[in-house]
């Protein structure tokens, strides 16, 4: 069994051991690439301050491009017996290069070192799912612009209440997911900082240069204060997670609407037949089970920050072993949003609208306010104007023409698409993920 790398003289209890290791080789998994790159600029931060020599650190970043890309090939693994990530490549270091490898930790704890791979990762599975969030945006919009003109029933306490459109139906989804970029962008600022330096959370005796680190990994600062580099963990995953509960928030209301507006007693859309399910006894049934699937997964994902909460929340300063059990609920949340992501921007695409919803004379009523507005712009006083319309209504004698004539902005006759179209393009913007990709490029020397 490899020795790890707190271990002295005494093995600690096979069973202890499997206690407290728990899943973490299996989470980190998810941060290998991370590790590598952090390692990568601390180690030419050493460089700097005369703790490797420029041969040392030639050999150790050849052997460290290796290691990740074999991580990229999907071919690294950590080894039985090994306790973590950070464990499993200073072991390969070692076995490659001697002694030469023992030197990478000096001046760093796992403390900081898992707070940057987190942080890394982070940073990557953000831009995932801000590209996917935008491309579920364009596809909304597209839909909205297509169908603008196509009138369907609004509602309030699930009763039929005034004139929508498809137009508007789209538009709104679109929208809210400007929002959640907006609070996804605030989250990316707020992990972007660099908390290498900090070691146990009291910073080190050697004279390290963490403004290096922090231009070397694209960081936008540093988590300035050692201490508070350290609170951060658990605090950085739980502004995030209220991010992805943002945007789960916005799928899940979307795919209820779906789910709802395809049975058959609506009507109002068609979900592509592919897309669908049938009964294992009732042949005609096509269900939404893609929709439902993603409110559940997407509900799931906005308890996330309160499970965050719970195990970080009662945590004096400083680290505590509790803040492990944070990646297991958080890490594999990214690809669960992205999942749900793609599902809803493929349906969302060929999903089918009914645009002979008005033909139903049921409808007929949600006209009403526009009735009301009609004799009020003529001169009736409102409150008479309501009280007329009101009593047709009850003698059956209501009509309307299925048409609205609504031209404010926002509305079902301007729908303003372009000016949230660049709301979007501006929240985009701010993320300046360039600046990443070419830190990390010029990092690994591509």
């Amino acid at each position: 069994m490899a020795q790890k790398l707190w271990e002295k003289n005494v093995q600690v209890n096979a069973e202890i051991d499997r206690f407290t290791v728990g899943r973490d080789r299996e989470m980190d998994m998810y941060l290998a690439k991370y590790d590598v790159l952090g390692s990568m600029a601390h180690i030419t931060m050493l460089e700097s301050i005369g703790l490797l020599t420029a041969d040392e650190l030639k050999i150790l970043l050849e052997e460290l491009k290796k290691i990740y890309a074999s991580v990229e090939r999907g071919e690294f693994v950590i080894e039985d017996g090994v306790e973590d990530v950070h464990s499993q490549v200073e072991l390969m270091l070692t076995r490659r290069l001697g002694d030469v490898g023992k030197k990478i930790h000096s001046g760093r704890s796992r403390n900081d070192q898992v707070l940057v791979d987190l942080k890394l990762f982070i940073r990557a599975q953000l831009k995932s799912v801000a590209e996917a969030v935008e491309r579920l945006f364009h596809v909304l919009i597209s839909q909205s612009n297509r169908y603008k003109n196509v009138l369907m029933p609004g509602y309030t306490h699930l009763q039929i209440a005034m004139p929508s459109s498809f137009g508007l139906w789209f538009g709104a989804y679109a929208e809210s997911l400007v929002d959640d970029m907006v609070f996804l962008q605030a989250a990316y600022k707020v992990c972007n900082r660099n908390p290498l330096g900090s070691a146990a959370g009291y910073g080190s005796s050697f004279p390290l240069d963490r403004e290096m680190t922090t231009r070397l990994l694209g960081f936008d600062s540093m988590n300035y204060n050692v201490v508070y580099a350290q609170m951060g963990r658990g605090k950085v995953e739980r502004n995030v997670s209220f991010a992805l509960a943002s945007i789960a928030g916005t799928l899940s209301k979307m795919a209820f609407d779906a789910c709802m507006f395809s049975c058959q007693n609506f009507g109002f859309v068609k979900l592509p037949d592919e897309c669908t399910t049938g009964s294992s006894i009732m042949p005609h049934k096509k269900n939404p089970d893609v929709f439902e699937l993603t409110r559940a997964k997407c509900n799931k994902i906005q308890a996330l920050p309160q499970q965050i909460m719970m195990i970080m929340n009662n945590l004096p300063s400083g680290y505590f072993r509790d803040l492990q059990i944070i990646k297991e609920v958080f890490l594999p949340a990214f690809e669960e949003l992205e999942d749900c992501l793609q599902m809803a921007t493929y349906i969302m695409d060929k999903i089918k609208i009914n645009e002979h919803i008005l033909d139903d004379d049921k409808y007929l009523y949600m006209f009403s306010v526009e009735e009301v507005n009609r004799l009020a712009a003529e001169g009736m006083p409102f409150r008479d104007a309501y009280k007329k319309v009101g009593l047709d209504i009850e003698a059956g004698k209501f009509t309307h023409e299925k048409t609205v004539h609504h031209t404010h902005a926002g509305s079902i006759g301007n729908l303003c698409n372009d000016k949230i179209e660049e709301l979007m393009q501006q929240a985009v913007s701010g993320f300046n993920f360039e600046k990443v990709e070419e830190a990390e490029k010029a990092l690994l020397g591509r």
